[in-house]
C-alpha cells in the first residue's frame, strides 16, 4: 500500500518502499466464483433454460480491503511487515452467508476475530453435515435454489403445469348431507412449492389431503394430480399414482416389528425395487434426516422426533415429488417440532412440493409459506408468505 500518511514532524521525505501484494493476502479474488454453502440450501447448478435457474447475487464485495496502521506505529513500513496482515483482517467469504428465509446482505463482510460460532447445537449440526452429505450425491434428487418470488408466479410465466389442480371440488359424506366437507374448492400448487394448509379442526383439511391420494373420491369438481385425473383414473391404477406421493401421518404409522431401516426399506420392497438399490437408498435417507446412528433401533427405542422422522424417511426413500403431511407434528413438543419442520424444508429445496396441514401457529408464522386456510370447507385464504391468521384456534 501507497504512503498516503506522514507523522508530524517528518522533515524529509522516507524512502519509497517497493508495493507489496496486500491486496492479494487481504481480500483473494473470488469475482465470479459462488461462496461455498453450508446445510441443505445449498444450490445445485442450473442450466440456462430452467425457469427456476438460480443466479447468485453479487453478496460479497470484490473491493480489496485496506489496513489502517495501528497508533503510534510507522505508517512507512518495510515490505516484509506491510505484507504481512493479521487474520483477524482478512474477511473470510464464508462469514456472512444469507440465510435463505432472510433476505441477502448485499457487499457486507463479517469480521471475525475467530471461528464463528454456530447458532445450532451439535445434534442440528451433524443433521446439516448427513444433509450436505447425501445431496452431494450425484444420484440424490437435484437441489432447488431459494427463490425471490412466488414460485407460482414463476411456473405460470413459464408455462409449467400445476402439480396439483382443484376446480369447483365438493364433497358430501353421506352421514352429514347438508354439511359439505368440501364446498367449491378450487387451488392450484405448483411443483416446488411449499404449501400450509390451516384452519379449525373440522374445517376439512383432512379430506382435502384425502382427495389428493383418492382415498377420498369428490363428490363433484375435477381433481388433477401429476396430470392424472383422479375422477375418472381407474382403481387399479391408484397405486401406481400413490408411489409418486410422500405420506406422512400424525400417528407415524411405523411397523413395531422392524427396526428403522426395516421400516424405510418395506415401503421400497412394496413397489418391488431391487435389493441392491434398497441397499443403497435407505442408509442415504436415513443420513439425510440425521439417523445413521439409529438404523438398527427399534420404533419403542426412539424418540417421538426420531419416530416421526423415521415416517418422514420412509415417505421420502423413494424420492417422490409431492410429499403430504398430516398434522406431522400434532404430539411432538415445540424444540422437536422445529427440527421436523426444518427437515421438511430442506426435503422442499431438493425440488419436493411439500403440503403440510398444521396448527402450529408459531411455525407458520415464522416461516413465511404459501397458507391456505380453510373454514367449513371453503378456502377463505390463498396467501404467499403468509401467516397463520386467526384460524385453527382449539
Amino acid at each position: 500500500m501507497g504512503n498516503h500518511f506522514r507523522k508530524p514532524g517528518d522533515e524529509q521525505a522516507a524512502p519509497q518502499a517497493p508495493q507489496a501484494s496486500a491486496p492479494d493476502a487481504v481480500a483473494p479474488d473470488i469475482e465470479g466464483q459462488t461462496p461455498s454453502q453450508t446445510g441443505a440450501f445449498a444450490p445445485a447448478p442450473q442450466h440456462a433454460h430452467d425457469p427456476f435457474a438460480y443466479t447468485p447475487a453479487d453478496e460479497f464485495a470484490s473491493a480489496p480491503a485496506k489496513a489502517s496502521p495501528a497508533p503510534g506505529a510507522d505508517p512507512i513500513a518495510a515490505p516484509s511487515e506491510t505484507a504481512s496482515v493479521p487474520a483477524a483482517a482478512v474477511p473470510s467469504p464464508l462469514s456472512s452467508i444469507p440465510s435463505p428465509a432472510e433476505p441477502s446482505t448485499t457487499g457486507v463482510f463479517m469480521t471475525h476475530a475467530g471461528p464463528a460460532v454456530p447458532s445450532t447445537d451439535a445434534s442440528e449440526q451433524r443433521q446439516v453435515q448427513a444433509v450436505e452429505s447425501a445431496l452431494q450425491n450425484p444420484d440424490f434428487t437435484s437441489v432447488f435454489a431459494p427463490v425471490g418470488e412466488s414460485r407460482a408466479k414463476m411456473a405460470r410465466e413459464a408455462g409449467v403445469e400445476p402439480v396439483i389442480l382443484m376446480e369447483h371440488l365438493t364433497k358430501v359424506y353421506a352421514a352429514q348431507p347438508n354439511k359439505p366437507a368440501l364446498d367449491d374448492v378450487s387451488l392450484e400448487i405448483y411443483p416446488g412449492e411449499f404449501v400450509f394448509l390451516v384452519g379449525h379442526s373440522g374445517s376439512g383439511k383432512t379430506t382435502l389431503l384425502s382427495t389428493m391420494v383418492r382415498d377420498v373420491k369428490p363428490t363433484s369438481g375435477r381433481v388433477l394430480v401429476a396430470g392424472q385425473d383422479l375422477m375418472r383414473i381407474k382403481n387399479r391404477k391408484v397405486p401406481f399414482l400413490r408411489r409418486q406421493i410422500g405420506t406422512v401421518f400424525q400417528d407415524f404409522k411405523l411397523l413395531p416389528n422392524k427396526t428403522a431401516y426395516e421400516n424405510v426399506a418395506f415401503a421400497l420392497e412394496c413397489i418391488g425395487k431391487p435389493r441392491a438399490v434398497i441397499r443403497s437408498q435407505v442408509p442415504e435417507v436415513l443420513r439425510l434426516v440425521g439417523l445413521a446412528d439409529q438404523m438398527d433401533s427399534m420404533p419403542d427405542q426412539l424418540s417421538g422426533g426420531e419416530q416421526q422422522r423415521v415416517a418422514v424417511a420412509r415417505a421420502m426413500v423413494n424420492r417422490p415429488p409431492l410429499l403430504i403431511c398430516d398434522e406431522p407434528t400434532g404430539n411432538l413438543d415445540p424444540a422437536i417440532s422445529l427440527g421436523i419442520m426444518k427437515l421438511l424444508e430442506r426435503i422442499n429445496r431438493t425440488g419436493t412440493t411439500v403440503i403440510v396441514a398444521t396448527h402450529d401457529r408459531e411455525m407458520v408464522d415464522s416461516m413465511h409459506r404459501r397458507v391456505i386456510a380453510l373454514e367449513a370447507g371453503h378456502v377463505i385464504r390463498d396467501q404467499e408468505r403468509g401467516g397463520y391468521g386467526l384460524y385453527g384456534t382449539h
